[in-house]
């Protein structure tokens, strides 16, 4: 390993010893304290880069692109407010569960509270929202080579760890950040490292500890569930299909019904005949959730966008509520859980389906699949009879006409709420993705822009028009997307969610401090970026559009604009039309 400085040299076994620990994908921003990592990243033929100018898209890049692969990714900045930008992204991967390996450029100790220009205090930076933290000194000779190789892989372990997440090392350097080169040789500083020079392994490898069920555990698990006689499967975000398929297998076995969040793989595309798709719409009347008696909850996968199957588990308040998730952290708004099972949803089911279980008789899937049904069939002609386009409209279309085996990525706000209540379950599968871990719209373009690149498939966005504003300068990043991606922008000139809750009625300040309405259209923004632009007004426009935008190389921004009082009276509309179905 050849390197011009000691800078150079230790951020080359940095960037190495990352790749040997199957972290390739390296997301920059250009800056100059972290120019010995970009070097190192630039001079290594098995590295994987991308690079952007704002550190905060580029860090939801990173993210996204985690979200799709499951590998850890690596984000490279420079020092001062550079890193401070990458705290919303790093929330977000700290919620997800998302391996992020952060390095940041930073002055040496010399010039920290000094007013050196561009340093702020960059340790410990992200609080508890980084599973470690270490900050590396300033390259020298007076510190073996193998300090830096296995605090690397210190890194990554935790990274990877039980409780996955983002990891934080503030890289100090001193002139010159450069690659040029000194008077002093380097060769006899590494030959410490020749048995790693000459392999292909990280200097230290890590075996994490397998946490398998024990017989006692499973033995007390199937009592519980054994002892519910009307019980719901409540299946929020998976991991894989392989975890959604063992979720279906003990659906079938229990024959309890499954609600399906629409972030589970099994809200779209899925005909199981244990699914109930428009669960969210069954509970909309107050009649059916007094009638409908539970008594067991088995919660599987993270947390459920709707917030009436809260609103059911809080009034029906299940002796039985057992939650499954792999990591130890507590999903428990309602303080209703009664057994948590730390297990991956896959081993969770495959344990259980080796047991003798009670099989339900059927009646609460055969009236919960009757109803829903029933509710397909309203949303349809309601939203074909509808002469001009209007939101919730749209996000089915999309699930209607994506394609199978592409990518659909949901802003937060309504985008995910529409589509988790609306969307047809008839349509193809695809895999869906949302930043639900802090809920946030900032960095979405910049996420599905990742996700897109981590799946290696062509994707969708649904988004709000704030989200997009939001995060505008992400639009750049797709000129060299490697597959083009749509963005379906749904326009309603402010923040449309808001009229849909109680603050709503507060006439005098509404507008102004939540309506906020801007008067803003995105195809200017289009033709800055190079985007394929259309905005469709009908259903057969928005269908022939998608179409197209399908079959384009390049990628296309489709402008739905909407009234947002108009978006509540047909939503309205809709509900009232649904609840007609239990008094017939």
């Amino acid at each position: 390993m050849k390197s011009p400085n000691i800078n150079c040299l230790w951020a080359s076994l940095i960037v190495e010893e990352l790749i040997r620990n199957g972290v390739d994908y390296f997301c920059l921003s250009p800056g100059s304290r972290s120019s010995p990592l970009a070097v190192a990243v630039a001079t290594n033929p098995l590295a994987k880069s991308f690079v952007h100018f704002d550190e905060r898209g580029m860090a939801f890049h990173a993210l996204g692109c985690v979200s799709a692969t499951g590998k850890a990714g690596c984000v490279i900045t420079t020092s001062g407010t550079a890193a401070a930008n990458l705290l919303p992204a790093i929330v977000e991967a700290s919620k997800k569960k998302l391996p992020l390996i952060i390095l940041t450029g930073d002055r040496p100790p010399e010039l920290r509270a000094t007013g050196a220009n561009q340093t702020i205090d960059q340790v410990k930076i992200f609080g508890e929202y980084v599973r470690w933290f270490f900050d590396l000194p300033c390259p020298t000779t007076d510190i073996p080579p193998c300090f830096v190789l296995t605090t690397i892989d210190q890194a990554v372990f935790r990274a990877n760890g039980e409780l996955k997440g983002p990891v934080h090392l503030n890289c100090m350097y001193r002139e010159p950040l450069a690659p040029v080169k000194s008077n002093k040789g380097l060769a006899s500083y590494i030959s410490p490292i020749k048995r790693w020079l000459n392999g292909r392994s990280p200097y230290t490898s890590y075996i994490a500890s397998e946490k398998k069920l024990s017989v006692n555990t499973v033995n007390a698990i199937v009592q519980q569930i054994c002892g519910i006689k009307r019980g719901i499967i409540a299946v929020g975000k998976l991991g894989s299909q392989k975890e959604q398929r063992s979720v279906l297998a003990l659906a079938e076995k229990l024959n309890w019904p499954v609600f399906a969040d629409v972030t589970s793989g099994l809200r779209l595309g899925c005909s199981h005949k244990n699914v109930i798709s428009y669960f969210d719409q069954i509970l909309l009347s107050p009649r059916f959730k007094k009638s409908l008696k539970v008594d067991g909850v088995l919660h599987l996968g993270g947390r459920i966008t709707s917030q009436r199957w809260y609103e059911l588990v809080e009034r029906v308040k299940p002796s039985s509520y057992i939650m499954v998730l792999a990591h130890p952290l507590r999903n428990d708004p309602l303080h209703g859980v009664t057994l948590r099972v730390q297990a991956r949803a896959e081993d969770f089911c495959a344990a259980l389906l080796k047991k003798q279980l009670r099989r339900n008789p059927g009646t609460l899937v055969a009236s919960l699949s009757k109803l829903n049904q029933k509710i397909d069939a309203v949303v349809e002609i309601y939203f074909a009879g509808q002469s001009t386009l209007n939101e919730a409209a749209v996000a089915r279309l999309v699930t209607q006409y994506i394609p199978a085996d592409s990518g659909l990525f949901l802003a937060s706000s309504l985008p995910i709420r529409e589509v988790d209540m609306y969307g047809d379950p008839k349509g193809n599968p695809v895999t869906v993705s949302a930043n639900r871990g802090a809920s946030g719209i900032d960095g979405t373009v910049a996420s599905a822009c990742g996700f897109s690149a981590g799946l290696q498939k062509r994707l969708t966005l649904l988004i709000g028009d704030l989200a997009l504003l939001h995060d505008l300068n992400s639009l750049a990043m797709l000129k060299n997307a490697p597959q083009p991606l749509i963005i379906v922008a749904l326009n309603n000139d402010g923040g449309g969610i808001f009229n849909f809750l109680p603050i709503a009625q507060f006439k005098n300040g509404f507008e102004k401090f939540f309506g906020t309405p801007h008067g803003l259209t995105f195809e200017a923004a289009a033709e800055m970026f190079d985007l394929n632009y259309t905005s469709p007004a009908t259903h057969e426009e928005f269908t022939r559009a998608y179409k197209i935008a399908l079959e384009s190389r390049t990628s296309t921004l489709i402008e739905i604009t909407s009234d947002r009082k108009q978006n509540v009276a047909l939503v309205k509309g809709l509900r009232e039309k649904i609840c007609k179905l239990y008094v017939r």
